[in-house]
């Protein structure tokens, strides 16, 4: 019999008893898909058998090793609770966790895991534990052990926990063995010889005429292949390429602008108070660095007037604190708006006449919550509108042409309060697969108080509206962060495409 070099090296590596493809491939050299191609042809004519089993291999996350080495959050809230005498009662719950050593996103993890497993319960702001629970059997924090040691762990619900969690990674290969059959067995028995073959045809066979008496080797398309993953466009970016497009065709220019901003442009021009909650370092970043110097003087004086008085007859301004050198700090931009301003007052492309039509998507950083719907840095798509009479049917009207270009056409909307418009309106959309209503952007008809400072003598209307959150309601996403980030789901955003 005369088989080719692949399937005679295979079939002499082959035994009576089941061999795994990886030791086919270190004892003939080949590689494994080699050996696996190789096999198949083998057994289509009955000569090996290819037994196949799904295995399951659980890897710890970036997450999940950092848990092993310092401890499950709500463990450690448990074991700081009974160190500042929860056993006897309930402790204030910021003195524990001030004690627990838990930062950020982990002070969320431990509360939400805290009464799940039993630990106690959160009553008024206090931690009341359960004295006979015992955190040293607790079966997450056992398996994420057990799998830092490279030992197995058999428990399917706590493995599900656990990727539910994030804190491991598990992923499903198919393991192939190979055997020789009856007829494998006679055929070496009675030898076997190598084949010259080739596996394809060549600008040298066909000018030499070899092409004519070489032996081809045969191809079996229903063999497995190794998987080719190529580049594509990330699912943010065809979704900011598609709002371009969108808001191009409706007759919109693109804003550009600075990351990091003066307070002046990012939070002054639009009548936020200085003493705002939303503008202290809880909220924003502020940059250690000089403060910026290009401010129009004539600006900043109008600015700072509506600030103090007020604009027209009935204005009043805010009778807070204002100050030129807060509003001189550097930041980076909690939102486009920014830009807006800019333009606007004509400081970036001069005096503008209406009507005009404006538009940025543009990266935008806050101090939030990692969660479903919240990151640290995000893209927001800000827009505006400069024309005469513009009313609340026309920034509704925009809204729904905008987003029926991308099939959403029940959006929703909530009246609500905004320090620089006035109408303000959240805006609302169906999650296609929860069902759940998200928010995906604010907006309103800038006040006198912003536009008057800026030279602007007729309606603005404008808006802010969350990329990602979009994203989400095109894709059917449920979690941003599977969209971007450490945690992005790759085969999510493998198969995502946000038709155009």
């Amino acid at each position: 019999m005369r088989l080719p070099e692949s399937q005679v090296a295979v079939l002499e590596a082959a035994s009576t008893d089941e061999k795994p493809v990886g030791e086919l491939a270190d004892e003939t050299g080949l590689k494994p898909e080699a050996v696996t191609r190789a096999a198949f042809d083998l057994r289509d004519d009955g000569l090996v058998a290819i037994d196949e089993r799904t295995e399951t291999t659980t890897t710890l996350t970036d997450e999940g090793e950092q848990y092993v080495e310092a401890g499950l959050p709500e463990v450690r809230l448990y074991r700081a609770a009974v160190d500042a005498g929860g056993a006897d009662g309930a402790v204030p719950m910021g003195q524990v966790v001030g004690a627990s050593g838990l930062e950020g996103p982990e002070v969320d993890i431990a509360l939400s895991n805290f009464a799940r497993k039993g630990y106690g319960r959160i009553d008024s702001g206090e931690l009341v534990v359960d004295a006979d629970a015992d955190p040293d059997a607790d079966a997450e924090a056992n398996a994420l052990a057990a799998l830092a040691a490279g030992e197995r762990v058999d428990d399917e619900a706590t493995l599900d926990e656990l990727d539910r969690r994030g804190l491991v990674d598990r992923d499903e290969s198919t393991v192939r063995s190979v055997s020789l059959t009856d007829d494998g067995v006679t055929a070496m028995m009675e030898g076997v010889e190598v084949a010259e073959t080739v596996d394809r045809l060549t600008p040298e066979l066909l000018t030499s005429g070899e092409w004519r008496d070489v032996e081809f080797t045969e191809y079996n398309v229903e063999a497995d292949a190794p998987e080719e993953r190529g580049g594509k466009v990330h699912v943010l970016r065809q979704t900011a390429e598609r709002v371009k497009d969108t808001l191009v065709g409706m007759g919109f220019q693109e804003m550009e602008g600075p990351h990091a901003d003066a307070e002046f442009w990012i939070n002054d021009c639009l009548f936020m108070p200085q003493d705002h909650p939303a503008r202290t370092h809880w909220d924003q970043f502020a940059l250690d660095v000089p403060p910026m110097k290009e401010i129009p003087e004539d600006l900043l004086d109008r600015v700072e007037s509506a600030h103090r008085e007020g604009v027209g007859d009935d204005g009043d301004g805010y009778h807070s604190p204002w100050t030129e050198d807060v509003a001189r700090e550097i930041d980076l931009r909690g939102h486009t708006t920014s830009l807006s301003m800019r333009y606007l007052s004509g400081y970036a492309e001069g005096d503008l006449e209406p009507p005009q039509r404006y538009f940025s998507v543009e990266k935008v950083y806050r101090n939030d919550t990692l969660d479903a719907t919240h990151l640290l840095e995000f893209f927001q798509i800000e827009g505006w509108v400069m024309a005469e009479d513009l009313s609340v049917r026309d920034l509704m009207g925009t809204f729904e042409e905008f987003y029926r270009q991308f099939g959403i056409t029940d959006v929703q909307f909530k009246p609500h309060y905004n320090p620089y418009t006035e109408p303000s309106f959240e805006l609302f959309g169906r999650h296609p697969t929860t069902g759940e209503l998200i928010e995906i952007g604010n907006s309103g008809v800038f006040r006198p108080e912003v536009l008057e400072p800026l030279g602007v003598d007729c309606d603005v209307m404008a808006w802010g509206l969350a990329l990602e959150r979009l994203a989400m309601l095109v894709t059917g996403a449920e979690d941003i962060r599977d969209l971007h980030g450490t945690l992005a789901d790759l085969d999510f955003l493998r198969n995502a495409e946000v038709i155009r």
